[in-house]
C-alpha cells in the first residue's frame, strides 16, 4: 500500500512538472472575467464536450452497482438531485433557473423529463451559444449570459433554482446564496450541488494540503473553498429562507468520476487525437489536477455537498 501510494505522488509530481511548461498559473481566478474567460476557452476548443458529453459535472455511482458509464453517471446525477431535492413534486410547467448551466445539459434534461419550463444562465457567452445549438426547438429552454451574484430577475420569480458545481466559483458566497434565495418564490425548492472543503477552521490544513488546495483552487479559477456546514449556515441564516435546509456529502457517490474523467480519454481515444495535437496536450495538463482532486475527495479534504431548502 505505501509502494503505491508513493508511485502515486511521483506520477502527480512528474505530471505538475510537465504542467509547469503549460502556464499552470494561468487560471488563478481574478474576477468573474477570468471564470468566463476559461469556460470560453473550454467550450470553444470542444474537449470537454468531445470527451464527457453535455455534462461537465461529476456523475452520481450508486454504491451497489459497478461499471456505470461515465456519460450515464452523470444523467444519473441530474435525476437523483431532482429525486432527493423533492423537485419531483413540483407540477410540469414550473419555472426552473439553472444557476451555472454550462453548454445546458441538465437544463434540457429538467425540461425533457420533467415538463419544466428552464431558464439557464452562465457567466460564458461561449456556453450560452452553445448550450442554444445543443437545445431541439420543442424543449422549454433558455439561456442567458448573467452573473450568478447579480441575477437579473423579479423577487420570486422562480419555483425552483437548481445549481451544480457552480458555487466554487463565487467569490462572495452568502451573495450567491442570496441572489438565488431572492428568485425563489415562497415555497418554492432550492436544489444545489457544489465542492466544498473540510471545515479548515476546526481541522487546519496539513502544509502538504495546503499545497493541494493552492493547486485546486488556482488551476480551475476558484477563489475559495468553504465547507459543506458553513455554506449550510449561510443558507439558514439567509432571511428569504424559510425551510429547514438539509445538506448532505455525496463523495462516495461522485468519487468514481475522477478516474472516469481521465479513463474516457482511453475509452475514446479519437475524440481528442481529432481535435489536433494542441487537445492532446491541454488533456495532459488536467490529468494531475483531477488526480489531486481524486486524492482530496478521497481523503475528506474535500467534500461534494448537496442541498436542499424550501423558500
Amino acid at each position: 500500500m505505501l509502494e503505491l501510494t508513493l508511485i502515486f505522488f511521483l506520477l502527480v509530481l512528474v505530471l505538475l512538472s510537465l504542467s509547469l511548461l503549460w502556464r499552470i498559473n494561468a487560471r488563478k481566478f481574478i474576477s468573474s472575467d477570468t471564470v468566463a474567460s476559461a469556460y470560453d476557452s473550454w467550450t470553444q476548443d470542444k474537449l470537454l464536450e468531445r470527451l464527457w458529453g453535455e455534462h461537465i459535472h461529476l456523475g452520481f455511482y450508486p454504491l451497489e452497482e459497478k461499471n456505470i458509464d461515465f456519460r450515464k453517471a452523470k444523467v444519473q446525477f441530474v435525476h437523483e438531485l431532482v429525486k432527493w431535492s423533492g423537485l419531483d413534486k413540483l407540477p410540469k410547467g414550473s419555472r426552473i433557473l439553472d444557476v451555472g448551466c454550462g453548454i445546458g445539459g441538465s437544463s434540457r434534461i429538467l425540461a425533457k423529463y420533467y415538463g419544466f419550463n428552464v431558464t439557464g444562465i452562465t457567466i460564458s457567452p461561449a456556453q450560452v451559444k452553445r448550450a442554444r445549438e445543443l437545445t431541439p426547438f420543442e424543449l422549454n429552454c433558455n439561456f442567458q449570459v448573467m452573473d450568478a451574484l447579480d441575477l437579473q430577475f423579479e423577487d420570486g420569480a422562480f419555483d425552483a433554482v437548481w445549481s451544480v458545481e457552480a458555487g466554487a466559483h463565487m467569490n462572495d458566497k452568502a451573495k450567491f446564496a442570496d441572489e438565488m434565495l431572492r428568485t425563489l418564490r415562497p415555497g418554492g425548492y432550492l436544489a444545489l450541488a457544489d465542492w466544498n472543503s473540510r471545515d479548515l477552521r476546526s481541522y487546519p490544513p496539513s502544509f502538504f494540503e495546503k499545497l493541494v488546495l493552492k493547486q485546486l483552487l488556482e488551476q480551475w479559477v476558484h477563489p475559495n473553498f468553504i465547507s459543506i456546514n458553513e455554506f449550510a449556515n449561510i443558507l439558514r441564516t439567509n432571511k428569504n429562507s424559510a425551510g429547514r435546509v438539509i445538506s448532505e456529502n455525496w463523495n462516495s457517490y461522485t468519487n468514481p468520476s475522477w478516474y472516469d474523467s481521465i479513463i474516457e480519454g482511453i475509452r475514446r481515444p479519437t475524440a481528442i487525437l481529432s481535435l489536433g495535437p494542441l487537445a492532446v496536450i491541454k488533456s495532459i495538463r488536467e490529468i494531475p489536477t483531477i488526480l489531486l482532486m481524486n486524492w482530496a475527495f478521497r481523503k475528506g479534504l474535500m467534500e461534494f455537498g448537496v442541498y436542499k431548502c424550501r423558500g
